[in-house]
């Protein structure tokens, strides 16, 4: 299996600080001052380095995976060798690095970064692009999924709003995996920044271009995703980038409800509702969150358990357990789950629900010496309708045979369910859930694989554990 998303990974050399004092007096800059402005340089590699360009590989990569290779090239007398390991080296489990400038170049004349890219066979480059300076990556742009093959040809990463990058140091970046296990080498050549003229008809997008809808709660956060930018090229291929939130300039319909910053991180600060819409340099982005604010919710109960007795599942209060996932979007579910931040706690939100399955098989849980399933639930709805809660095994087997329509277990998995009256469910107030690992799960506890929700309210999850 290929590695992806490395963008975020640290490097394995240390930053020195610097720190600058300037004392003086305050006074008025004269008419005459120029400002200093950085250099426009548009070659990255062209036969070797530009001026001070440095290389840092990702942590946990193949160090010396990149050399100058100065037999292999598309023009001049050298490109640049990407050794990619085979799964196993112990030098590297993937080839991954940065090229940044420390002192910054103004790029805001071009629209492209450009290469000529072969490999030693057919493959797929995970990912590549720029604005990686190991810092704040505000300008990040990357391509994902890049096609290489034994032939040399051009690869274009289109830059979002060039207007931006007055001061960019992040000049190149680029990660990859081994492909089916096996290494391999590809070569770049010719890599610079250009002004083609040919990027046209921009459509940018935000949650991949959908049009969400949710229901929030007052101190809550969303984080807008699936931002992109895709440019027509002069060959007619659409070529599409994942854009750093930064390119981006975020409006709310209502700064009463949801404000967004520059980082795309919408707050819910009031009552009522708000649409969230976005823009790169004036052209209007497809897809766009309404969010319907509700009341604030407070915090959950404090779990008072001690963390040797409890397997957390979903918990701030301990170091939770793998969960394969919160909704298995089953068949005739119409459940949806997101998830929800206030401050420093985190939640997930259920709503539309009927029934929804938690999964955790990989590996299952043995909660042979646990005696208890907690949850903590919140709901603004008012319901006629009991909460059911089932807890299921997945045999000896190994395998979740339950039918998950009927409800009812095969004879080789075991399931409780424990219900919560309607008569209980208080709008507006935390429900503590305390359910007894006993009946016909009792003697399978060692082999817990999922939780069902049953019910027809819209509610908060906090603080899912098994404990003693």
């Amino acid at each position: 299996m290929k590695k992806s998303n490395y963008r975020d990974s640290k490097i394995i050399f240390l930053l020195g600080l610097i720190l600058i004092v300037t004392v003086g007096c305050e006074r008025e800059l004269s008419d005459d001052v120029e400002f200093a402005t950085f250099p426009k340089t548009a070659e990255v590699f062209i036969d070797g380095f530009s001026g001070g360009l440095n290389y840092f590989p990702f942590s946990g990569s193949k160090a010396n995976a990149f050399t100058v290779d100065q037999e292999v090239k598309y023009k001049g007398t050298a490109s640049m060798r990407f050794d990619v390991p085979t799964v196993g080296d112990p030098n590297g489990a993937f080839a991954g690095a940065i090229f940044p400038d420390a002192t910054g170049r103004d790029l805001s004349d071009y629209d492209a970064l450009t290469f000529w890219i072969k490999s030693t066979q057919a493959a797929t480059l995970n990912e590549v692009g720029l604005g990686n300076d190991f810092g704040a990556n505000k300008y990040l742009v990357t391509m994902t999924n890049v096609p290489l093959s034994t032939n040399w040809t051009k690869v274009i990463i289109p830059i979002p709003d060039a207007t931006k990058l007055t001061l960019e140091k992040g000049m190149f970046w680029y990660a990859e995996g081994a492909e089916n296990g096996n290494g391999y080498t590809f070569w770049i050549d010719e890599l610079k920044y250009e002004k083609l003229g040919t990027v046209a008809q921009p459509k940018p997008a935000i949650f991949n271009g959908v049009d969400k809808k949710e229901n929030s709660f007052i101190g809550s956060n969303v984080t807008i995703d699936g931002l992109t930018q895709t440019y027509n090229l002069a060959s007619g291929i659409n070529q599409t980038v994942l854009a750093a939130p930064s390119y981006f300039k975020f409006s709310s319909s209502n700064i009463e409800v949801a404000r967004v910053s520059e980082l795309g991180i919408v707050t819910i600060v009031g009552f009522g509702t708000a649409k969230i819409t976005a823009a790169v340099a004036g052209v209007k982005a497809t897809g766009s969150l309404t969010i319907e604010a509700s009341g604030s919710f407070g915090s959950a109960p404090v779990p008072t358990q001690a963390a040797v007795n409890v397997i957390s599942l979903f918990s701030n209060a301990y170091t939770n357990v793998p969960v394969d996932f919160f909704n298995g979007l089953y068949d005739g579910s119409t459940t949806k789950t997101s998830d929800i931040k206030v401050g420093f706690d985190n939640f997930k939100y259920y709503s539309d629900l009927n029934y929804v399955g938690i999964e955790f098989k990989n590996p299952a849980i043995n909660a042979t010496t646990m005696g208890f399933l907690h949850l903590d639930i919140w709901t603004a709805d008012t319901t006629n309708t009991p909460f059911i809660v089932k807890i299921r095994d997945r045999g000896a087997n190994g395998v979740i045979d339950t039918n998950i329509f009927t409800g009812g277990p095969t004879v080789d998995d075991k399931e409780i369910s424990y219900t919560v009256p309607a008569n209980q469910i208080t709008p507006g107030q935390w429900i503590s859930i305390n359910i007894p690992l006993t009946g016909d799960i009792a003697s399978q506890k060692g082999n817990l694989a999922q939780i069902v929700f049953v019910g027809d309210i819209k509610f908060l999850l906090d603080n899912l554990y098994f404990y003693k």
